[in-house]
């Protein structure tokens, strides 16, 4: 069973949908409604080629308790009635907290797509989503090794985590090239902004803050506004202070919005897949956040964090546009998430775990004993890959941090390895 239910999702899980196709296995497609405007929802499945989902939860508007509550009471239903071997669900949205609950508590395995990523802002509704998930998973579906990193440094054993890279990057590489070939670009010099995140819009002063920073921009703004920011602004009275400062769009689709994001000299955002998307594609991003879950982005170089006060945005604005040798940096940084064949492992390794029988969750027979974690010196197990090792490492230690143990490493003289053994009582 896959799980998607807002526009982000769909486009991610995209290639997995793909991939499932592709192998011939079977598989339920579901959404909980949470996005259900057809602008924001059906038109992507449309324009992705995807096949509708089989079930609608339509849970819609509401307060985070209750999205979560209604979505998670549906699910149950469902996963009772289909009786998935696993459950597939993307990211850190209300529904996929509630497809991670469902499943934990139907005892039903739960893969995670895009494990791992950390903000490390509390404050942030995804954030304890994405957290929570990441701990009732059977499966995890890291993007990257930092991602890893931070699962293994919050206990979970990496037995369970495979790094696969991002999905963003298949479904970025498919759709250009399909954009291309249908839309014509936008022509002009020009930013892009999207803007839809809570505690950007739902606040008056710093959503005015934003406008009026961005009113110092002496270039064309294009913003696609998203059906909430639109709402703000006419409750908020600053809709005029918009149209003055912004270009505003109606929403667009994702093959278009890809092409206005490569044409874009830049693009200012508050999405988490907006930054993954326009490094793929060579765009400079700079991100109207104090904080992000994909610091790949900005280590690479191909993002910067500008904050959301006024005065720091307009000057991270003025400083891309205007220092030629970092705007060329930004637009040749690497891209961090993999090499765009991330749904076809992820469907690979699901068929490899089913057909060992390890996607059963099953209570203990035995008596259950204590687990306790040591530290050993690598120093005789110089050159040797932590897949060879036959024992349960759960993190290396390397030059005094904690890494994921990926199965290849091989381990050198300095490190040190933390490994779990049960211990009898």
């Amino acid at each position: 069973m896959v799980v998607a239910s807002t526009r982000p999702e769909v486009i991610k899980l995209a290639p997995v949908l793909r991939a499932l196709e592709s192998s011939g296995t079977e598989h339920t497609f579901v959404t909980t409604g949470q996005h259900y405007d057809d602008e924001l929802f059906w038109r992507f499945i449309r324009e992705l080629g995807l096949r509708e989902p089989e079930h609608n939860i339509d849970v819609r508007s509401g307060s985070h308790a209750y999205q979560t509550a209604r979505a998670l009471e549906a699910l149950e239903r469902l996963i009772l009635q289909e009786q998935p071997q696993v459950v597939i669900a993307e990211g850190d949205t209300n529904s996929v907290l509630s497809t991670a609950l469902a499943c934990a508590k139907l005892l039903v395995p739960f893969a995670h797509v895009e494990a791992g990523l950390r903000s490390f802002d509390r404050t942030m509704p995804e954030e304890v989503n994405r957290v929570l998930a990441d701990h009732v998973s059977t499966v995890l579906f890291a993007p990257t090794e930092r991602a890893a990193d931070n699962l293994v440094n919050e206990g979970i054993l990496p037995e369970s985590i495979f790094v696969v890279g991002n999905t963003i990057v298949d479904a970025t590489l498919q759709h250009i090239e399909i954009a291309r070939k249908k839309l014509k670009p936008r022509g002009g010099e020009y930013l892009l902004l999207t803007l839809h995140r809570a505690e950007n819009v739902d606040r008056r002063d710093r959503l005015e803050g934003i406008l009026r920073a961005l009113a110092e921009v002496e270039q064309e703004i294009l913003f696609p506004v998203h059906p909430r920011t639109l709402q703000r602004l006419k409750e908020f009275n600053l809709l005029e202070l918009a149209e003055a400062t912004l270009t505003l769009l109606p929403p667009v689709g994702y093959l278009e919005f890809l092409l206005m994001l490569e044409g874009a000299k830049v693009v200012l955002t508050d999405s988490g897949g907006v930054q993954e998307e326009a490094i793929v594609l060579g765009t400079p991003c700079i991100t109207l956040r104090t904080s992000t879950e994909r610091p790949e982005t900005v280590e690479a170089g191909g993002n910067i964090l500008a904050g959301v006060d006024r005065r720091s945005i307009a000057e991270t604005v003025r400083r891309v546009l205007q220092d030629a040798e970092l705007y060329e940096r930004m637009r040749r940084a690497e891209n961090p998430f993999g090499d765009g064949r991330s749904g076809e492992r992820i469907v690979s390794i699901l068929l490899e775990l089913a057909e060992k029988g390890a996607l059963k969750i099953e209570p203990p027979s035995r008596v259950i004993r204590t687990r306790q974690r040591r530290l050993l010196r690598a120093e005789k197990l110089q050159g040797k890959r932590i897949s060879e090792l036959g024992m349960r490492v759960c993190r290396v230690v390397s030059d005094g941090c904690f890494r994921y143990p990926a199965p290849e490493h091989r381990l050198s003289r300095d490190e040190m390895l933390e490994v779990e053994e049960e211990v009898s009582w």
